[in-house]
């Protein structure tokens, strides 16, 4: 089975969807897959021959539409050569060059044979992103663009791919005209991290040198106002100023350079300065060093649609302490604390965790990888996503 997915970048600083990508070659090692990637980055410097499947960087997208001159003449010279075309993400001139040239190509060739076409929103169709208040201006736009644009896709494609049950029910609140001809929740993983080594340690310490032998909790994710990170600083500040022996906070990932990364890290100032560690992206040994040296993991998230860092931490026996605004938080019950977005809820998710005792917090570690086990662990996620692509196939 040939496969083309099409997205926006595959830069590992650009998200979780590229990482999504990577993932199911990883759970696919052993299958008759063929994978390749169609995107439109500039520079991949990054990541060009590391990864296993051929990825066709383009190189123009242009604006925040990311539109490119080259992408309708590659798809409409390669389209063919593929079983399935899965588009990653919406709103960007990506899905619409796919929906064009599938439609005109239909057109052209009403007899041919072309590759089945599915929609993996991410989270994309999310009521969230209609109804926050910061995005009142954007949520115009999308209303506009879904009306003259974006309904097409998403009820042409032969179905849309969901990554848990929650993102599969929200995206159906959001927009109307909203008739997908099918809906799957295929859900979502990541691979079994590495053993455990010293050096992974030895890597993380070098990007928070201060942080010496303290015991730590760990955020680790784009740096964003939609992740909450102003709220987890004030419910650590808060707390700060009731326990002696708070353990320290570690915030790691891409985003320090932007106005609300500066914004932030001057939040973090002042008494507890020297308990708030910045470390910017980690990758490699160092990020598996963040998450098996931390206490627990915390994402205090207004909206996330799955969140990889939740389970890969979940996958190195860690408790996560998540708002509720994860979509996976059902499933992750037993392996973490679960709270609301607002400062007093994250506050007390916080609270309850550092007031457990060490045989509760041992016994919350295994139920994590347990967890991970039974709702994450990619393998039987890939054969899931394998089984709805043949099936479709033989539709």
């Amino acid at each position: 089975m040939n496969i083309l997915h099409v997205i926006v970048s595959m830069d590992p600083e650009s998200g979780g969807p590229c990482q999504g990508i990577r993932n199911l070659e990883i759970g696919n090692k052993d299958s008759d897959v063929i994978r390749q990637v169609v995107c439109l980055d500039e520079n991949y410097s990054k990541y060009i021959n590391k990864d296993t499947f051929k990825i066709n960087a383009l190189g123009d997208g242009k604006g925040r539409w990311q539109y490119s001159k080259k992408l309708i003449p590659w798809l409409t010279a390669n389209l063919e050569k593929f079983d399935i075309v899965i588009i990653h993400g919406l709103w960007q001139y990506h899905s619409y060059a796919t929906w064009k040239v599938i439609k005109d190509l239909k057109k052209q060739y009403p007899n041919k044979k072309l590759p089945k076409v599915l929609v993996m929103p991410h989270g994309m169709l999310d009521p969230y992103f209609q109804f926050a208040k910061d995005r009142r201006i954007k949520a115009i736009r999308n209303f506009f663009y879904w009306k003259f644009i974006e309904n097409r896709l998403v009820n042409d494609a032969d179905g849309l791919l969901f990554t848990c049950e929650a993102e599969l029910l929200l995206a159906r609140k959001t927009f109307t005209p909203y008739n997908p001809k099918k809906e799957y929740n295929i859900g979502y993983g990541v691979a079994t991290p590495p053993d455990f080594n010293e050096y992974m340690t030895t890597s993380f310490k070098e990007y928070c040198p201060g942080l010496k032998e303290s015991s730590y909790l760990l955020f680790l994710g784009r740096i964003h106002e939609k992740k909450g990170v102003d709220l987890l600083i004030n419910a650590y500040k808060l707390l700060s100023n009731q326990y002696i022996d708070m353990p320290k906070l570690v915030i790691a990932g891409p985003g320090l350079e932007t106005a609300y990364g500066k914004k932030v890290q001057a939040l973090a100032k002042g008494s507890s300065s020297e308990s708030i560690f910045f470390t910017g992206m980690l990758s490699g040994d160092a990020k598996w060093g963040a998450y098996y040296g931390c206490e627990a993991f915390v994402l205090t998230s207004h909206q996330e649609n799955f969140g990889i860092s939740v389970a890969e931490a979940l996958a190195c026996s860690k408790p996560v302490l998540i708002s509720d605004q994860v979509n996976i938080y059902r499933e992750i019950k037993k392996g973490g604390i679960v709270g609301s977005d607002n400062l007093e809820s994250i506050k007390n998710i916080i609270e309850k965790w550092i007031r457990l005792s060490d045989s509760e917090k041992n016994n919350m570690s295994e139920n994590a990888f347990s967890v991970f086990k039974e709702n994450f662990e990619i393998a039987p996620v890939s054969q899931r996503v394998n089984d709805v692509l043949y099936s479709l196939l033989d539709s």
